[in-house]
């Protein structure tokens, strides 16, 4: 058996996530799953780095799949994206060690989350930006989220209210501004169910003034889910790449 490494794009909008579902077939790695299996004539299951909820976005989602076959990684490529519908895209393969798992050996990630400032619509970016009317004090935002960055117990920034796994994390939050968007960037060791959808929320509700700056420290202590903002749309957000060693 062959163990194979694929980077994986795709527009969420239309599909229940990444995580293969018995009550749909419309994830991406159900679909990614069928293709293989009928390649392989055996049903073939794919590790993910991670699961993207319905309507989040992937420029560098990885996964891995072990198989036998005698093609070659450019043959399975293109028989992966022969089938796949046009919003799913296998960008890149290479054979790896056996002992490779995209989600147990993968040691950060990136997702990008995309914020319209100006109410002037943009149909091009609509399936790809949350819209913010409200002027936002972008300097209070950067406060709180250099407060927020570093290592912290971040469990009232995670809807997952009954998890009993760790919930600390070393992250880092970067706000850059363009003329008609902010888009924040988050670096971290992993995040949790929600995380970053959260975070970017009460980050907004500093910006309308809900909240100082100084108030993160509160919130995190609080381990309170209660206490932090409100959970963005799916929509902004992207999952850009997934580190290894």
């Amino acid at each position: 058996m062959k163990n194979y490494k694929i980077i994986i794009q795709y527009e969420g909008t239309r599909f229940q996530g990444w995580q293969r579902q018995t009550s749909t077939d419309n994830t991406i790695q159900g679909k990614i799953e069928a293709i293989l299996s009928k390649m392989c004539g055996e049903p073939i299951e794919i590790n993910g780095a991670g699961r993207t909820d319905a309507g989040v976005h992937a420029k560098g989602q990885v996964a891995n799949f072990k198989i036998d076959t005698e093609k070659s990684t450019k043959e399975i490529m293109d028989y992966l994206n022969m089938y796949l519908p046009e919003d799913i895209a296998v960008v890149a393969i290479e054979e790896v060690d056996e002992r490779f798992h995209a989600r147990l050996n993968a040691r950060g990630k990136h997702y990008q989350y995309r914020l319209r400032t100006i109410g002037i619509p943009d149909v091009f970016s609509r399936r790809y930006v949350h819209v913010q009317e409200d002027v936002l004090d972008v300097e209070a935002m950067r406060k709180a989220a250099k407060l927020l960055s570093g290592k912290h117990d971040f469990k009232a920034f995670t809807s997952n209210h009954r998890t009993k796994k760790n919930t600390e994390r070393t992250i880092s939050i970067e706000i850059k501004e363009t003329p008609e968007e902010l888009i924040f960037d988050y670096t971290g060791d992993g995040f949790l169910y929600h995380m970053v959808r959260i975070l970017t929320g009460t980050l907004i509700e500093v910006g309308t003034g809900k909240w100082a700056p100084e108030s993160m420290k509160e919130i995190l202590a609080s381990k309170e889910r209660s206490n932090a903002g409100t959970l963005v749309p799916a929509k902004g957000l992207t999952l850009i790449e997934v580190f290894y060693k």
